[in-house]
C-alpha cells in the first residue's frame, strides 16, 4: 500500500514484464542499474541455450549461497497491528447464518469481494546478511481474495450468504509454495547494498526482481473478473470458486505492468489502462475494446522519469494522467539513496489527452507538488476538466530516515503519548490525505486548486460507478483514525466512513459520518447501487469490519441515503478477515 492501509504497490514499477525475458534484455536491465556493485553478476544469467541440468545446478548453487549468507527473520506485530497478520485459506465456501438486521429485498444478488495483502509462511520477513538489512513492507504480501456471496432461494426470496477466501495463484506464488519456505529476498526497503543484491539474486534465481503480488484490487471487464496489483498483469479469476485462471495480456497485445485502477470510458465501455516501468518507456497508456478482445490504442507518453502513478482518470472525451514527484530509480541505490523518493521541490502536473491521442496531444497543467494515489472522479464542466482526488503533502511510503519513523516513536512510546491525538500539524498535513479538487481550464490553461477541509482525514474514495467520467455529486471515503496508537510502521486503520456532497467549485455543502463502534475498523468499502435507483445515492455501502476487542470480523451494509444511522444488516463471518485494500461488488 505507507501511512494508509492499502495503498500502492511500492515495488510495482521494478517488475519485469510477464512475457519471457530475452538474454539481451536481462543483461541490459541489471547492467545499467547494478554496476559497479554487481557487475560480475550480469555475466552469470540463466542462458536459454545451456543444458537444463546446468541451469538447475546454477540455481541450486545460488540458493545455497542465499541460504548461507541471508537470514530470514519474522517481523513482529504490535498488539494494535494484530489484524494485519495473515490468515489461512478456509478451503471451501461456508454458509453464513449469523445476520443481525435484514438484507434489503432490493439488494442485488452478487458477490462482495475484497483484495488484500496476506503474506505466506506466517507473515512478512526481514533479512540480515553481510550486505546489510532489508525488509518486506506490508503492502508486499501475497494477494488474498475474501468474498461474501449473496443469493436468493428460488420461489422464496430468502437470502443465503456464503463466505470464502483464497490466495491468487501468480507464477511467483507457485514458486514460493513449491519451495515451502521464503525465497524472494526483500528488494524495496533497507540498506542499499542489501537491496541491490536482493534485486540481482531474485532476478538470477527466479527470472524476476520481486514477487507478483496481485493484492490491490479486483475489477470486471466484459463479464470477466481480474485480480491486480500494478507490478504485473491482471490475473483472471473464477468469481464463483476464486480459482486463478491465468494472466490476461489482451491476446498478447499488452506485456507491461497494468494499473490497479483501470477505468471504463463513459459511453463506449472501453477500458483505459496504463503501465509504468523503471526503464523507458516509463509510462504507456492503453485502450482495450469493450469486449476485452483487443487493444484499440496503445501509446508511449514519453515521460522522462518513472512516476509511481497508481490511478488514471477518464471523462467523456479525455484520459487524465497524474505525473507527481514520487519516483523510483534503481540507480539511486548505488548512490546510497532511497529506491523510492519524493521530491517536494520537483514538478507536478496533470495531463489531459484525447482518448486516442499521443504524447504530443497531452495538455499539461502544472500543479502544487504532492502525493496523489487515488482519484475520486474526473468530468468535463464547460471549458474545464475537473479532477477530484485524495492528496497528501508528502510521500506516505515508509523508507529509512523518513518522518514515518516519528510515528513509530510515538506509537511505541508511553501510554500517555500513545493515547493522545497527533497534534503536530506538519506530520498530519504531510502524511494524511484530504480531498482536493483541480479545475483545469482547457481554453485558458488556468488551474484552480482547492482542498476540502473536513473533521477527519480520509482515503480510499469510491462513487456510484455509473457516474465514472461524468459530473457527480457524491463521494464516499474511509475515515482515518487519527490516534497515534493506531499508526506505526506505515500501517493505518480506518475508523469509519464519510459521505461528501459537492456543489460548484467544490464548496462542500454536506458531510456525514458513519463511525464504527469503539475498537472496530473497516477496509475494502464499496458502493452498491440499486438496480432501479433514481438518485445518485440510491444504494448501499458495504464494508468488511473487524472488532479488535472480540477478534470477530463482519460485513456491514449501510444505507447510503440514511448514512449516519446504524447499519441495516451486520453479517458475522466464520473467519477473521485481515485489513486490506480495495473492494468491489460484482452483480451475478
Amino acid at each position: 500500500m505507507a501511512l494508509r492501509s492499502y495503498t500502492f504497490k511500492v515495488n510495482c514499477s521494478i517488475q519485469r514484464p510477464s512475457i519471457p525475458t530475452k538474454d539481451e534484455d536481462l543483461k541490459a536491465s541489471i547492467s545499467s542499474a547494478l554496476k559497479p556493485f554487481s557487475r560480475n553478476l550480469v555475466h552469470f544469467p540463466v542462458v536459454a541455450d545451456i543444458p537444463k541440468v546446468v541451469k538447475e545446478t546454477s540455481i541450486k548453487l545460488l540458493d545455497a549461497f542465499v541460504d548461507l549468507v541471508f537470514e530470514f527473520v519474522d517481523q513482529p506485530l504490535l498488539p494494535s497491528q494484530s489484524n494485519f497478520a495473515p490468515v489461512e485459506e478456509i478451503g471451501e465456501s461456508f454458509q453464513v447464518i449469523t445476520v443481525e438486521g435484514e438484507i434489503p429485498d432490493d439488494f442485488p444478488e452478487g458477490v462482495y469481494i475484497r483484495n488484500g495483502s496476506n503474506p505466506l509462511f506466517g507473515g512478512l520477513k526481514s533479512t540480515k546478511s553481510i550486505f546489510g538489512k532489508s525488509r518486506h513492507i506490508w503492502i508486499e504480501g501475497e494477494g488474498m481474495l475474501h468474498a461474501l456471496y449473496f443469493t436468493r432461494e428460488k420461489g422464496r426470496g430468502t437470502w443465503n450468504t456464503f463466505y470464502n477466501n483464497k490466495h491468487t495463484r501468480t507464477e511467483t506464488f507457485k514458486m514460493e509454495i513449491h519451495r515451502k519456505k521464503p525465497g524472494f529476498l526483500p528488494a524495496v526497503e533497507g540498506d542499499s547494498p542489501a537491496i541491490l543484491m536482493a534485486y540481482a539474486l531474485n532476478l538470477l534465481r527466479f527470472g524476476v526482481e520481486n514477487k507478483y503480488l496481485s493484492n490491490t484490487s479486483i475489477f470486471e471487464h466484459s463479464k470477466k473478473y481480474y485480480s491486480i496489483a500494478e507490478n504485473h498483469l491482471p490475473q483472471e479469476i473464477d468469481i464463483y470458486s476464486l480459482e486463478t485462471l491465468g494472466n490476461w495480456n489482451v491476446n498478447g497485445a499488452w506485456s507491461r505492468p497494468f494499473t490497479s485502477h483501470p477505468k471504463k470510458a463513459p459511453g463506449s465501455g472501453e477500458l483505459v489502462t496504463m503501465g509504468i516501468y523503471p526503464r523507458k518507456p516509463y509510462f504507456e497508456l492503453g485502450v482495450i475494446s469493450a469486449d476485452g478482445m483487443k487493444m484499440v490504442h496503445k501509446v508511449d507518453l514519453k515521460f522522462n522519469r518513472c512516476t509511481l502513478c497508481h490511478d488514471i482518470g477518464v471523462t467523456q472525451r479525455y484520459n487524465v494522467i497524474m505525473d507527481f514527484p514520487l519516483t523510483i530509480d534503481i540507480n539511486r541505490l548505488i548512490r546510497g539513496d532511497s529506491l523510492i523518493k519524493y521530491d517536494k521541490d520537483g514538478y507536478a502536473r496533470i495531463g489531459v489527452m484525447p482518448r486516442y491521442g499521443d504524447a504530443n496531444s497531452v495538455r499539461w497543467f502544472g500543479v502544487q507538488p504532492s502525493c496523489v494515489f487515488h482519484l475520486i472522479n474526473c468530468f468535463e464542466d464547460n471549458d474545464e476538466v475537473v479532477v477530484r482526488g485524495c492528496k497528501a503533502r508528502e510521500s506516505v511510503l515508509p523508507r529509512p530516515g523518513s518522518k514515518v519513523k516519528e510515528f513509530e516513536r510515538f506509537s511505541k512510546g508511553s501510554e500517555e503519548t500513545s493515547s493522545t491525538k497527533i497534534n503536530n500539524e506538519s506530520l498530519e498535513e504531510s502524511f494524511f490525505y484530504r480531498v482536493c479538487e483541480w479545475r483545469l481550464n482547457m481554453r485558458t490553461g488556468e488551474v484552480k486548486e482547492k482542498n476540502v477541509i473536513t473533521n477527519f482525514f480520509m482515503e480510499f474514495p469510491m462513487i456510484n460507478e455509473k457516474f465514472i467520467g461524468l459530473k457527480n455529486k457524491f463521494c464516499y471515503l474511509q475515515v482515518v483514525n487519527n490516534e497515534v496508537s493506531s499508526i506505526s510502521d506505515g500501517l493505518v486503520k480506518y475508523r469509519g466512513l464519510a459521505k461528501l456532497q459537492f456543489e460548484e467549485d467544490v464548496e462542500l455543502i454536506k458531510v456525514e459520518y458513519h463511525m464504527l463502534p469503539e475498537g472496530n475498523f473497516c477496509s475494502g468499502t464499496t458502493f452498491v447501487p440499486k438496480s432501479q435507483g433514481v438518485d445518485e445515492d440510491d444504494g448501499w455501502l458495504v464494508t468488511f469490519t473487524h472488532n479488535e476487542n472480540t477478534n470477530v470480523s463482519q460485513v456491514y451494509i449501510v444505507d447510503a441515503k440514511n448514512f449516519a444511522t446504524h447499519p441495516i444488516a451486520t453479517i458475522t463471518l466464520p473467519s477473521r478477515v485481515p485489513y486490506g485494500f480495495h473492494g468491489a461488488f460484482m452483480p451475478l
